[in-house]
């Protein structure tokens, strides 16, 4: 059956939003934020496959719930064809929300001239006519906006903030963290937030009947947590981890990869980061995963 045989779905229970605005005025920023939220997120797409596109999402069985479309000008005329395609949009029941960013001229100004970029409408003008002329092609547009949001002295936290109460859901404002075991004789993982070394507990590779397991078995798990500090220790990291975790969040990082290391990555670091995300996994407002690099290297 081709795609002209389906059915257009009404609603679907689908989310769309088009995120449009002047360019310099944060749709980049904008765009990442709501990656981070979940939503699908296509950049510049021509105005009249927007409602193809969400047709597919539509059909996708629930594998895309969030769709979010970024326009600007070189799109070009596209403020007018965006109009029809809301409207068609809100007649198949999508109900499309638009966001619309915006700065004053002296602040996009001071930031084409930080990146040393032309404006896309400025042609052989000056960049001021670009940011004017761009001004009044999106008038409309902005008038139309369900949230128009002023950069020009908004912070990137407080922008993150801003589209997470508009855009985000209860189950997206989480802390995703990564918990990794490693060997330290293997080298450091690429991309860790916070290394801690569980080196200073006792090594079960010298005990003959536990070698050949691993920091997954019972008997390793059992064995290094039952030594002298190791409980002490995870209680008190978890409490590091609490507090970082939520300044993260307030400075609109949502992941924390942690890296627990040991001499080869698989005993101690293994049963230690499993703990940690055993206890980690109760808390309201975290996910936790949990990935051992060096398991099986030996």
């Amino acid at each position: 059956m081709s795609t002209e045989d389906v059915p257009v779905p009404t609603g679907s229970g689908i989310e769309v939003a088009l995120v449009s605005g002047l360019s310099g005025a944060g749709r980049s920023t904008a765009a990442k934020v709501l990656e981070d939220l979940g939503w699908f997120v296509v950049d510049n797409l021509p105005p009249e496959l927007i409602a193809t596109m969400v047709d597919l999402g539509a059909r996708a069985r629930g594998e895309v719930a969030r769709i979010a479309v970024v326009m600007d000008v070189r799109s070009r005329a596209f403020s007018a064809d965006l109009g029809a395609v809301i409207k068609d949009l809100d007649a198949r029941g999508y109900r499309p929300r638009l966001l619309f960013l915006e700065a004053t001229d002296a602040v996009l100004v001071r930031r084409f001239e930080q990146v040393r970029r032309s404006h896309p409408l400025q042609g052989d003008g000056r960049l001021v006519d670009g940011i004017a002329a761009e001004r009044a092609l999106l008038r409309p547009l902005r008038e139309s906006a369900d949230l128009v949001v002023d950069t020009s002295t908004v912070s990137v936290p407080t922008l993150r903030a801003t589209l997470e109460r508009t855009f985000g859901a209860e189950f997206e404002q989480l802390t995703r963290v990564t918990l990794v075991s490693f060997g330290y004789k293997y080298g450091l993982p690429m991309d860790s937030d916070l290394v801690v070394d569980v080196r200073f507990l006792p090594n079960p590779f010298w005990i003959p009947e536990l070698r050949e397991h691993t920091g997954r078995d019972i008997d390793v798990r059992d064995y290094v947590l039952s030594q002298e500090g190791a409980m002490e220790f995870i209680d008190r990291y978890l409490e590091l981890l609490r507090l970082v975790g939520a300044g993260y969040r307030r400075e609109g990082k949502s992941y924390l990869t942690v890296s627990v290391g040991c001499t080869g990555g698989k005993h101690r670091s293994v049963a230690i980061s499993e703990e940690i995300a055993r206890r980690l996994a109760g808390d309201q407002g975290v996910t936790v995963n949990v990935a051992h690099r060096d398991l099986g290297r030996e």
